[in-house]
């Protein structure tokens, strides 16, 4: 594990030239030995966009939202577990890791290294004129906004809310700063940056740059964020007027019942709020989520295998339990990412979610949502429920979301344990919610580097 440190690393101008060029993970990933600083390098708002491209590829990463960090949150439920077939997620989805295990903790301070890179620069000194100023605060805005959902997925993680702590994370705002060995935050702390983070990248971003491809992150994306993030901290006031924002944009909409499980495997659908690009050539292969998912007929690992009677959940009718099928007896997410090497977009952030977060924080907030409920339901084939409970809504996150890493957060926020409800499961016995392990562990190496940093209890 690379310590805290390569949360600041040093970019050369080459490095940087030939990123604007190719925009690959590899291009830049910088070194502590190179002697350059990456702002010496930018000149013009098309380096920015260029770094910001790059940020992005941080995301698609194996250790992130490429697999990993899905994977995670759905081994460690009922939804999913590890059979063993080549060994992986085994650790998680025994909730057996440790300080050495590793995640997606590098990843994503590498991302948000870059998005405060573009951050700090001065736009009115990059830009030629009025056209490339706006396009330059778009792409600081998309920074904010990047910057605000990583620290929120490291916080989900690594924070100490579900476990009785008051720690958060580092909340790093500063590319290269003074403060190289930061310190934790609180969780309330780490809360308040991210929505003032979104709040500016709302502000900042145009509706002019409405990125209809989906792979880069448009005004409502930051709106469509705070939603998300509202909800998992109960703040129903700002995850109604978040939702709202979004709902009325008019830019999205929920896919139809017919077109829903083939949307798995086309990108820019109407329901796509932000998703991360892969393509045939620039794919994870033999580390992405088809390849853990399912065995298909080219040797995949297929570790994660569904819960058998996970397919009780879903009531007769309903065009979410397509997605599932068996390979032999076993029973497997089959059509959500399901391009076996990994050439299908992930969708980060869907319009069916922010649905969902309106109607619990309107349930919440007034006694409503019921209507918002039940629009998901009968446009996925089913009937309308006739009262809402909290139950319901959890219930219809869970059959909505399943696959895309939801189901650990929305146990974790409603303070619910991990329960054992069948022997397919990794782990031994229920897990009661403020377990030590609920928390991941800080990765050992920027302990044992950074003289500020706290490990989370029980590690």
């Amino acid at each position: 594990m690379k310590n805290i440190k390569h949360i600041y690393k040093i970019l050369t101008v080459a490095t940087l030239l030939f990123t604007i060029g190719s925009c690959t993970t590899e291009d830049l990933d910088p070194s502590l030995e190179q002697n350059k600083s990456v702002e010496d390098g930018i000149n013009s708002i098309n380096n920015i966009s260029g770094l910001m491209l790059g940020a992005y590829e941080y995301l698609t990463e194996s250790g992130y939202y490429g697999r990993d960090y899905i994977i995670t949150n759905e081994v460690r439920t009922d939804n999913c577990f590890s059979n063993g077939n080549s060994g992986r997620f085994t650790t998680e989805a025994s909730f057996a890791y440790n300080a050495n295990t590793g995640y997606f903790y590098d990843e994503a301070y590498e991302a948000i290294a870059i998005a405060n890179v573009i951050i700090a620069q001065d736009i009115t000194a990059l830009a030629t004129d009025t056209s490339e100023l706006e396009e330059g605060y778009h792409i600081q805005g998309q920074a904010y906004a990047l910057r605000a959902l990583v620290h929120f997925d490291l916080l989900k993680q690594y924070g100490q809310m579900n476990t009785g702590g008051t720690l958060g994370i580092a909340y790093v705002t500063e590319y290269k700063g003074e403060d190289l060995y930061p310190s934790r935050s609180t969780y309330s702390e780490n809360v308040t940056a991210i929505m003032a983070d979104l709040q500016t990248a709302f502000d900042m971003m145009s509706d002019d740059y409405y990125d209809s491809t989906k792979i880069t992150m448009s005004k409502y994306s930051a709106k469509a964020i705070e939603s998300r993030v509202a909800i998992y901290f109960e703040m129903w006031d700002d995850a109604i007027s978040a939702s709202e924002a979004v709902i009325n944009s008019g830019l999205y909409s929920m896919v139809s019942s017919a077109n829903y499980v083939s949307s798995w495997s086309a990108g820019s659908q109407q329901n796509s709020i932000f998703e991360l690009a892969y393509t045939s050539s620039d794919n994870l292969s033999s580390n992405s989520l088809g390849f853990i998912y399912r065995l298909g007929d080219s040797g995949s690992y297929g570790d994660v295998q569904v819960l058998d009677e996970v397919i009780d959940i879903f009531e007769e009718g309903d065009v979410r339990a397509d997605i599932l099928g068996y390979e032999g007896t076993l029973l497997r997410n089959l059509y959500k990412y399901p391009d076996i090497n990994g050439s299908d977009n992930v969708p980060v952030i869907r319009y069916e979610e922010i649905i969902l977060n309106y109607a619990e924080a309107l349930y919440e907030s007034t006694g409503g949502g019921l209507s918002e409920l039940n629009s998901l339901r009968t446009n996925r084939g089913l009937a309308g429920l006739t009262t809402i409970t909290k139950d319901a809504i959890i219930d219809e996150r869970r059959k909505e979301l399943m696959f895309e890493g939801f189901r650990f957060d929305d146990l974790m926020r409603t303070g619910q344990d991990i329960e054992k409800t069948s022997l397919q499961q990794n782990f031994t016995s229920t897990i009661s919610y403020g377990d030590y392990r609920l928390a991941y562990p800080i990765p050992q190496n920027d302990i044992d580097t950074n003289a500020n940093m706290v490990q989370n209890e029980g590690y």
